[in-house]
């Protein structure tokens, strides 16, 4: 028995052309191919000068029978250059065939660290149109700053192409102010699919998973973005979260609710949740509070109690407990699904770890997963009308 290593780069092509898969959803897999791996060797061709990071073998695989010797692979390191701010997008050429591996953590921690210099305004501006962006939430502090440190102002003028479909992905876009309509090439014939509106960020498939821009993205007005390039998102952004989708796509394939998305779709949960840790006694939720994020339960357990006013219940400030949740149970989706206060308080068993979703990566997210807990709140209103009737506060 013996066993091969499997070439650098391999796994990183393989994940770009299932991503291009699952995106455009061809009815022709070999010819799809054919076309996705073209693209690719074109952009090597016309780019000579480019150099491919060889990244170690990711695995090795074992054979019961001799395998031919693999062919040695030269190691190089690719050379980034920090480019001028002068210029409005700091563009590099033929990137999507780069193999990119987050776990060679020598290169990585090699590269140069990019700052552009920015006024005390520029970055309370930068601030706050990064204060509710999802790549960004689950940062340290010293990796946020370091992103903000990364980052450069980008002044748009009404009708220009920030990003064009099929090109390589050079930077990743964050809104500060200004309407960008969203086209698609369908049939040759170029739809309108979506708009951002003063708030959001784009750009960022095509860095994570080294495939052409899925859109093209024209500013209908004067705006302003702030970007980050490709280099610098790799090694900040797509590190980060390889080592949060290693800690958590295990335990996320094995929440019952989650089980009917898609794999890339359970992937992108893994890249935006955090973690937090809860104390015995401590609250989670309050009842009557706005919602903001939704829970699964990592280890431990929580209570959810309820209070009321009725005559059922004499105090009017005694919690009655209606449910507990344990690992893998997911809680707090009543509001965000009903866009209603929340209806009940939670409280930690013990030491509990939560997995968190922020309302915004729960809506974009967990669609496929509505008809599930639509019908389980009807389940709560039955526990709510059997407990203190049916006016509840």
């Amino acid at each position: 028995m013996s066993s091969v290593e499997i070439p650098a780069g391999l796994k990183e092509l393989l994940q770009g052309y299932t991503v291009e898969v699952l995106r455009r959803e061809p009815s022709d897999l070999v010819e799809f191919a054919v076309q996705h791996f073209t693209r690719l060797l074109e952009g090597q061709r016309n780019d000579p000068g480019a150099k491919k990071r060889s990244a170690k073998p990711a695995w090795k695989v074992t054979f019961d029978t001799k395998p031919n010797k693999p062919k040695k692979v030269d190691e190089e390191k690719e050379e980034y250059t920090v480019k001028s701010t002068t210029s409005k997008y700091i563009r590099r050429a033929a990137v999507c065939a780069e193999a990119y591996n987050p776990d060679d953590e020598e290169d990585n921690d090699a590269e140069p660290r990019v700052v552009h210099p920015k006024t005390d305004e520029q970055r309370r501006r930068l601030q706050e149109a990064c204060r509710d962006i999802l790549l960004f939430k689950t940062l340290e502090q010293d990796q946020f700053s370091e992103v903000l440190d990364g980052m450069f102002e980008v002044l748009v003028k009404p009708q220009e192409h920030i990003i064009d479909q099929g090109e390589d992905g050079d930077n990743f876009y964050v809104i500060e102010k200004g309407v960008y309509d969203i086209f698609v090439q369908k049939d040759r014939v170029s739809v309108c699919v979506g708009k951002y509106d003063n708030k959001g960020s784009f750009g960022e498939l095509a860095l994570m998973y080294n495939t052409p821009r899925a859109a093209t993205i024209i500013a209908t007005q004067e705006g302003a973005l702030w970007g980050l390039d490709r280099a610098t998102f790799h090694r900040l952004i797509v590190r980060n979260n390889a080592k949060k989708r290693r800690t958590y796509e295990a335990f996320i394939e094995c929440v019952p609710l989650l089980k009917s998305l898609e794999l890339s779709e359970r992937m992108k949960i893994a890249d935006v949740v955090g973690a937090r840790v809860f104390k015995d006694g401590e609250r989670l939720i309050t009842q009557g509070e706005e919602a903001d994020c939704f829970y699964i339960v990592e280890s431990g357990e929580v209570k959810i109690t309820i209070k009321s006013k009725t005559k059922a219940v004499q105090q009017d400030d005694t919690e009655v407990e209606v449910a507990r949740c344990s690992r893998g149970q997911y809680f707090g989706e009543l509001a965000l699904v009903t866009n209603k206060p929340r209806a009940a308080s939670v409280y930690a068993v013990g030491e509990t770890k939560c997995l968190v979703i922020d309302i915004q990566a729960f809506e974009r997210l967990l669609g496929p997963c509505m008809d599930i807990m639509k019908r389980n709140i009807s389940q709560y209103e039955e526990q709510r009308v059997a407990l203190f009737g049916s006016s509840v506060d």
